[in-house]
């Protein structure tokens, strides 16, 4: 009987195959310079089994893990750190160190010391200016003054504006050198130690005074005897019946006729309102009269011979109501035509002139009555140059009553101070200038 092999032979036999000599060396593996991770791991790996086995128990394991994580987070705080402190500011302040052996602060003692120079130099001129500012008030105020004569007014007023730039021009370069001088929360006026000149006035533009042209436009106001015009004014509120008012002396001027302002009964009190005595010592004659002075004079029943109105639609704003008041005062009214037949309500009315005027509303009766005229429109650039239209002596032809001129000054001076000279007052439309 033939003998079996035993196993464990036939594995002693595989094993020395597969076993490597003592003596065999393996030739050294090339390996890219990039591969690092297998390398590094096996480093690791020797010097922990090294240092485990040198220091009897892996303590070098644990301090070279601790390394490894100290190297891992120290770049991450310092990005950490860079991104979240502003580093600037610590270097706002470094100064640039000259090159040359000048000195680090020379340059910016040169320049403050030229700033300060420039400073004194400012407010010297800042002082003549102002002498020369004060000079021009008291020979504004003083009584030999003219505001009216061309030849010293408006040199006068046109030296005082260029004056008065100069001063804010100082101020503002004063301004622009004391601003790299100043702290965070301080605050330099250099106007604040100046006596004797107002620095308000810096704030404000000084309105210059407009003079009568000495080539405007006017006509003579000379009305004839026995000749009226009566004003219809009922459009609006008092704003616009005195501007209604101001076209109906323009329109008694060229039809040369005396004004009759309206009744209370069916308008405003006008004698209460404005120096209707002022208005005609301005013209040097009567030409402006109530309705009870005129019908005082006529010593009879009022008729109105002829009613034109300057527009078709409304007709003169009269109603029923109006119609009314005016017969209750006696008035006997003729028939009442237009002038032309257009319409208030259209954005741009026509313009007229003043032969428009005279060949519609010319006629020889003796009282006329025109309305409602606010929304005329003649002869604009005429009307409005300084001084009007007609020819007068004063320099404000229109203005309200003495009562309320007195009312209005002493409420200025009770209640607004000196600092105010004018007052102005609104009700229902109600303008006064003065």
């Amino acid at each position: 009987m033939e003998r079996v092999p035993s196993s464990s032979s036939s594995d002693d036999d595989e094993d020395r195959r597969t076993l490597v000599p003592q003596n065999e060396t393996k030739p050294p593996r090339r390996r890219c310079a990039l591969e690092v991770g297998s390398d590094l791991a096996a480093r690791i790996g020797r010097a922990a089994s090294s240092s485990s086995s040198s220091s009897s128990g892996g303590s070098g394991l644990w301090y070279s893990k601790r390394y490894l994580l100290l190297a891992i987070c120290l770049p991450l705080v310092l990005i950490l750190v860079f991104f979240s402190l502003d580093l600037g500011r610590l270097f706002r302040r470094v100064s640039i160190i000259p090159v040359g052996g000048i000195p680090a602060g020379g340059g910016a003692d040169r320049m403050r010391e030229a700033e300060l120079r420039a400073l004194y130099l400012l407010r010297n001129q800042q002082f003549e200016l102002r002498n020369l500012w004060n000079r021009t008030l008291l020979s504004a105020r003083s009584p030999s003054y003219t505001p009216y004569n061309s030849s010293v007014s408006v040199p006068l007023e046109k030296f005082r504006l260029a004056m008065l730039k100069q001063i804010k021009l100082n101020r503002e370069i004063q301004e622009a050198l004391l601003s790299s001088h100043r702290f965070e929360n301080t605050r330099l006026d250099p106007l604040n130690n100046n006596v004797g000149f107002d620095p308000s006035v810096l704030e404000f533009n000084v309105c210059q005074k407009v003079d009568k042209p000495a080539e405007r436009r006017t006509i003579e106001w000379k009305p004839k005897k026995n000749r009226y015009l009566l004003a219809i004014c009922l459009s609006g509120q008092m704003s616009n019946h005195l501007i209604c008012l101001e076209k109906h002396m323009f329109f008694a001027a060229l039809l040369d006729r005396v004004l009759i302002l309206p009744s209370h009964v069916v308008d405003y009190q006008y004698e209460r309102v404005l120096d209707i005595d002022h208005i005609n010592r301005c013209f040097g004659r009567n030409i402006v009269v109530s309705f009870e002075e005129f019908r005082k004079m006529s010593k009879k029943k009022v008729h109105v011979d002829e009613f034109i109105c300057y527009m078709a639609s409304p007709p003169c704003f009269l109603d029923e109501e109006h119609i009314k008041r005016l017969k209750s005062l006696g008035i006997s009214l003729g028939k009442i035509e237009a002038a032309w037949s257009e319409d208030v309500k259209l954005k741009e009315q026509e313009k007229r002139v003043a032969d428009d005027i005279r060949s519609k509303f010319s006629s020889d009766v003796e009282v006329l009555a025109v309305g409602d005229l606010f929304y005329a429109d003649v002869e604009e650039e005429w009307v409005m140059q300084p001084g009007g239209p007609l020819s007068h002596k004063c320099n404000t032809v229109i203005q309200p009553s003495r009562l309320i001129m007195l009312t209005a000054q002493r409420f200025v001076q009770t209640f607004l101070g000196s600092k105010f000279i004018a007052l102005h007052f609104r009700r229902h439309g109600f303008l006064k200038f003065w």
